[in-house]
């Protein structure tokens, strides 16, 4: 007769006794299980630590298959209960919450998920037929130990893909429509593979994705569907985490998941990431390569400077005595990655290195900077920096780095623009030489942009079959290769490739077209590129006859060379130069037709200091207390208002030759003297080796914001400070702002600030504003002077500086949200 159960509780019924014997025997069965390992180990004579190291392993792995599913556990319940997280934890940081709560101009589209909820069975039978009648009979055709691979089972789950957040940039491109889509998904998809050859199962059970999804619907054409072709791709590399099960559980162990998830993550890069799209063309006739791989917007040239005051990782006497930091920098862009030196034991680098990155996406692309310190075995954590949007102008700035408790990085960034013209490239490649750097690369003068769309009556292979061509396209020592193109001898690519050219007077484009063995050449073509900046536009469209090749074998190649200008456009806060004289527009008065420049403040506001040689320096590497003279290993610290650039060091040598050359933007510049002090690099401390300072580096300066309401059609301008203005007597000046939007219209673009009295560095922070149109934008100019208001009224009022400022060289568009 059962016991009864406790007061208030079911009775529970007694269970058979067949179910508990078999309890017992699986309970024993795992006692054998765990005991075996350690019975074969002794069995066969091997070592202890052989089962402590698999002991080991697996641990780690079942503490790894834990945190993945508890990761994907807490993003379903996240997704599923947006709004109550949200509003329940209002004190959150920023990055706890979604894009919609951030970012005002992200909007929530709840009617999207539902509709993609309510879709998504459907979306799962359409997966599930690709995979059953498309991708499994191409794995097993493509090789013999995959022909029994079958799909046992697809199911994509009842959760479906998220959209948190959208929003839409229509202010571009008017024959685009351009959407960020903010996508998660946290789905309980389950996939299994078996390939009965070899009883082997494996699949996924499980899946997290989360990115910023481009779509971009262009070009916007005058018929059904309104729309010639869908294009996507992430900003960036999207988070992702996979849930792995049967043979494929091997991945989750440590060691083995952070490389099989980076394999996979280059997978998706190579397809879905910057500079790669996925085009799904929805018109006939479309040029696809050039929408999958469109002119880029343009190039920022990174200049890696130096970092200070970066935290200490090597540690000696487990952290009793402080060391330094072998500090190297990775910079990343999308797909692109760059990696500098490593600088050996010290807190204040100094790199000057210089790295070019095709910008693609405007707005969208960051930059991310992330500094390590060089160990042999793991590399420490130094910080990081995000630059959220490379936007056309060119700055110089120090930057704090994020995750650390201290440390900064210095960079700058030059814009340069892609000109349709030669007329500029003479001036461009000696600029270039001009230019000194400790990269082995020199800078580019110019982008190539090679569309390779087809071929036609490519030559047969022996015994009349069919090639599979792919092409080879060479610039000097840079090669790139097509996709292949399986049995045919008219083949069709529509590939993208982008080169940085050196100078292209001097440079050909070399292309091969090759079997996919790569052993038997089809055809060639040698492309000049001097031919190019001879054409219309620096364009060539058209079919080449291939050399080396059949009689009517030709391709058809499209070529697009650009050339790469600098171009210094203000930022929307920025500090402007002056010296009493009034800057104009040099274009207006020569009267030139070629494009005109950036803004005089700009074009001249950049100090270039080439250093070059010093003599007779003093030795002060000296032997046996003196008795034998040495010499000195000199280097030289150059200080322009606070920032401190560093030479190299040159060894052993009392009269060095460094020839290198900096430059300063001088909107940087609070008007301090230029110093430079010289140093002979010792182990311990460094020796002095003299002094010279250069006064007056600039008169004066004025710092500003300026920015643009289309809302409001009204122009903002905020007159923050000045610096380092000119003394009218001995008391000083009594310095005001004025300023005048020209052409006036009866005196109502007139404003000025209040006067500080005996004040050099005056501090206003006063608001302006004026009536204003963005297509006034080319006609109109700011008229700003600083004057000194003096207290008799019979004199006039003094100018202390002067400067006219064009406003169509001011980014108005970007706007300002701090005064």
């Amino acid at each position: 007769m059962p016991r009864p159960g406790p007061p208030g509780k079911d009775p529970q019924p007694p269970r058979p006794p067949g179910e508990r014997a078999v309890n017992v025997l699986w309970s024993f069965g795992k006692c054998l299980a765990t005991l075996l390992p350690v019975y074969l180990a002794g069995y066969f004579g091997f070592s202890i630590l052989l089962v402590l190291f698999g002991l080991l392993v697996y641990m780690g792995w079942k503490h790894s298959r834990l945190e993945k599913v508890m990761r994907l556990k807490s993003a379903m319940y996240l997704l599923e209960n947006e709004r109550q997280f949200t509003m329940g934890n209002v004190m959150r940081t920023k990055r706890d919450l979604p894009p919609w709560v951030n970012f005002p101009d992200v909007e929530k589209v709840e009617w999207l998920n539902k509709i993609l909820q309510q879709a998504w069975p459907f979306v799962g039978q359409y997966l599930e037929k690709m995979l059953l009648e498309t991708v499994a009979p191409a794995i097993r055709a493509s090789s013999v130990h995959l022909q029994t691979l079958s799909f046992t089972k697809v199911n994509l789950g009842d959760k479906a893909l998220k959209v948190v957040g959208v929003k839409a940039h229509t202010e571009h491109d008017k024959r685009q429509v351009l959407l960020d889509l903010y996508v998660s998904y946290a789905g309980d998809v389950e996939i299994n593979v078996e390939i009965k050859k070899y009883f082997c199962k494996a699949g996924v059970k499980g899946i997290q994705l989360h990115g910023k999804l481009r779509v971009i619907l262009e070009p916007l054409i005058g018929d059904v569907p309104l729309v010639g072709a869908i294009t996507m791709f992430f900003i960036r590399k999207p988070k992702l985490d996979i849930n792995w099960t049967g043979l494929t559980n091997l991945l989750d162990i440590p060691g083995l998941n952070a490389m099989s998830d980076t394999m996979i993550m280059d997978v998706i890069a190579s397809h879905l990431v910057l500079p790669n799209r996925l085009t799904i063309p929805l018109v006939a006739d479309l040029h696809v390569a050039q929408l999958r791989s469109p002119l880029p917007r343009g190039v920022v040239r990174i200049h890696l400077l130096e970092a200070e005051d970066l935290t200490t990782k090597d540690t000696v006497i487990k952290g009793f005595i402080d060391g330094k930091s072998d500090p190297y920098a990775v910079l990343r862009v999308g797909t692109q990655t760059f990696t500098s030196r490593h600088v050996d034991s010290n807190l204040n680098p100094q790199w000057r290195e210089m790295y070019e990155v095709i910008v693609h996406e405007v707005p969208g692309q960051e930059l991310e900077v992330e500094l390590f310190d060089k160990d042999p075995d793991q590399d420490d954590f130094l910080g990081r920096y995000f630059l959220h949007s490379l936007i056309n102008f060119s700055h110089m700035c120090w930057f704090s780095l994020k995750d650390v408790p201290s440390g900064s990085v210095h960079l700058r960034l030059e814009w340069l623009s892609l000109l349709p013209s030669a007329a500029r490239l003479s001036e461009v490649i000696e600029r270039n030489y001009n230019l000194t750097s400790k990269t082995s690369d020199p800078p580019s003068a110019a982008i190539l942009a090679v569309y390779l769309d087809q071929a036609h009556a490519l030559p047969l292979k022996k015994g009349n079959k069919d090639p599979s061509p792919m092409v080879q396209i060479s610039i000097q020592d840079t090669t790139k290769e097509s996709r292949t193109c399986y049995g045919t001898s008219d083949p069709v690519w529509e590939d993208a490739f982008t080169f940085f050219i050196p100078d292209p007077r001097k440079q050909d484009i070399d292309i091969q077209v090759k079997d996919d063995d790569r052993a038997l050449s089809l055809g060639s073509l040698t492309i000049p590129l001097a031919r190019l900046l001879e054409s219309p536009g620096l364009v060539l469209d058209q079919w080449f006859s291939l050399e080396n090749s059949g009689s009517a074998s030709r391709i058809y190649i499209k070529t697009i060379l650009r050339v790469l200008q600098s171009t210094r456009l203000p930022a929307t806060r920025n500090v402007y130069n002056f010296s009493g004289c009034e800057f104009v527009d040099q274009s207006q008065q020569t009267g030139a037709s070629e494009p005109r420049p950036a803004h005089p403040l700009c074009s001249q506001g950049v100090l270039r200091i080439h250093l070059a040689e010093a003599q007779n320096l003093i030795a002060k590497d000296n032997f046996m207390g003196g008795m034998v003279k040495g010499k000195s290993d000199p280097y030289v610290k150059m200080k322009v208002a606070g920032i401190t650039y560093r030479s190299h060091t040159i060894k052993e040598n009392l009269n060095p030759v460094w020839n290198e050359l900096y430059e300063v933007i001088l909107t940087q510049l609070p008007g301090q003297d230029i110093q430079f002090e010289l140093f002979d690099k010792d182990i311990d401390q460094d020796d002095f080796l003299g002094r010279i300072s250069e006064p007056g580096a600039v008169a004066g300066q004025v710092k500003l914001t300026i920015a643009y309401s289309s809302e409001e059609n009204r122009l903002y301008i905020t007159v923050h400070s000045c610096r380092a203005l000119a003394a009218c007597s001995k008391d000083g000046a009594d310095p005001y702002v004025s300023l005048l939007l020209l052409p006036d219209k009866k005196g109502a673009s007139k404003r000025k600030t209040a006067t500080k009295k005996r004040d050099l560095n005056p501090e206003f922070n006063e608001r302006f504003d004026f009536d204003f149109s963005l297509e006034e934008s080319t006609q109109r100019r700011l008229d700003l002077s600083v004057k000194n208001n003096v207290s008799f009224m019979s004199r006039e009022r003094e100018l202390i500086g002067k400067f006219l400022l064009d406003l169509d060289q001011v980014d108005l568009k970007a706007g300002v949200t701090q005064w």
